[in-house]
């Protein structure tokens, strides 16, 4: 598998160990300085943003009361969908990540939190912040590096299954939320299993996320369309409510892909954590992920995940401060010759999509298919496909030198 220090351009090549734990030392005080002067204004930040949530949301969900008229339906539908991006992005999110616990407010702390989504907070809590943030990119141990379902490195082996990924990952776009639900469960490790050799914290965790769906799905789809059915707004009420979620998923599907899918972002094998020190995971951590660069608007409706590389670097650090940071940790990366990946939504977006559909496909296939070459490269994609592991071996073997 492709880890960076096996990369023909490695850009850590150039830096010594001392280099790296300097580089580490730089970042750590970046994060020591803004812990030592957050506050009352940073708690007055996310209250404000909690109130105007909830605000937003009732206000849209009162206006779908008068969905039957197209005015109001299309209203509360983009209050309601803007209302649930910012309660999962930059409210639920980052307060399960713990980083507004040092207020000592009961009611705005990750033990306590509960947010509008399919995902229980406590397992979402163990798959995220505990695993996909400890292993960040290492092929193996983060789930989150393409969900289990597909193909994120070259040196995977291609399979014909990988040929649907860019339809499975259309589909977990839209229905995000179940999607991250289901793998924090680990159901393809689990679900093969005898009921009787299943873990017990695996049919808790089930019991759980149906319990927590349920929930979701009887305020979404049966209680607000019932209180809008004598205004003759069941129908249209019960459709705002479901593109408000699938609109959310979608965003917080694509903000994701921009911040660990995009071409050049480094993954990483399992052996090359072993004895890894703070500086190489900060190292690690930049390397990993990549930035949306955009207006104050875009950071906050990504949850300050457009500032990904500081989120990773900084996972506890209270959201509203890393734009703050980022040009600070960005000189840090030029001083020490790091690449810094960032670059508009668009093209984060396109970039991520284009190494799903690249992915999918043999290695050297995309690269080599002209319209002159593209009936023997079909031919030879076919018999990939409907071959057995010798076939796929041969013809990858064709497929690698004429790439080269």
């Amino acid at each position: 598998m492709t880890a960076i220090q096996k990369l023909d351009d490695n850009p850590t090549a150039h830096l010594t160990p001392e280099d790296i734990e300097a580089f580490g030392a730089e970042i750590e005080a970046i994060r020591q300085e803004v812990l030592a002067k957050r506050g009352a204004s940073d708690a007055a930040y996310i209250r404000r943003m909690i109130a105007f949530q909830r605000w937003l949301e009732v206000g849209s969900r009162v206006t779908l009361l008068a969905s039957v008229f197209p005015p109001a339906f299309v209203a509360g539908t983009a209050g309601l969908t803007v209302a649930k991006i910012l309660e999962n992005m930059e409210i639920g999110h980052n307060v399960l990540h713990g980083q507004w616990d040092w207020m000592r407010d009961p009611k705005i702390h990750s033990t306590t939190w509960d947010w509008d989504n399919a995902t229980p907070a406590e397992a979402w809590k163990h798959s995220h912040n505990e695993l996909h943030h400890t292993y960040t990119n290492v092929l193996g141990k983060d789930n989150d590096l393409g969900y289990s379902i597909m193909r994120v490195d070259e040196d995977q082996r291609w399979h014909p299954f990988f040929l649907a990924q860019p339809l499975w990952n259309a589909l977990n776009a839209c229905f995000f939320e179940y999607g991250i639900a289901a793998y924090d469960l680990q159901l393809g490790k689990y679900l093969p299993m005898k009921k009787e050799d299943r873990p017990e914290h695996f049919t808790k965790g089930v019991t759980a996320a149906l319990k927590k769906i349920r929930k979701q799905a009887t305020k979404d789809y049966v209680v607000h369309p019932l209180v809008a059915a004598p205004f003759g707004g069941f129908l249209p009420t019960l459709a705002a409510n479901f593109i408000a979620n699938v609109g959310r998923n979608i965003w917080s599907h694509s903000v994701i892909m921009c911040g660990h899918f995009p071409e050049g972002v480094a993954v990483f094998e399992k052996t090359s954590i072993e004895g890894e020190t703070k500086a190489e995971w900060y190292l690690r951590q930049g390397l990993g992920s990549a930035n949306i660069s955009g207006s104050k608007l875009m950071h906050i409706m990504s949850g300050n995940l457009s500032h990904q590389i500081e989120h990773h670097l900084f996972p506890d650090l209270n959201s509203n401060r890393l734009a703050e940071v980022a040009p600070k940790v960005r000189a840090v990366f030029e001083k020490y010759g790091l690449p810094y990946a960032t670059g508009s939504f668009p093209r984060q977006l396109g970039s991520a999509w284009h190494k799903v559909f690249r992915l999918s496909l043999p290695n050297g296939w995309l690269a080599t298919t002209t319209p002159r070459t593209a009936p023997k490269r079909m031919a030879q994609l076919y018999r990939m496909s409907t071959g057995g592991r010798k076939a796929r071996k041969a013809i990858q073997a064709e497929l690698d030198a004429a790439a080269a």
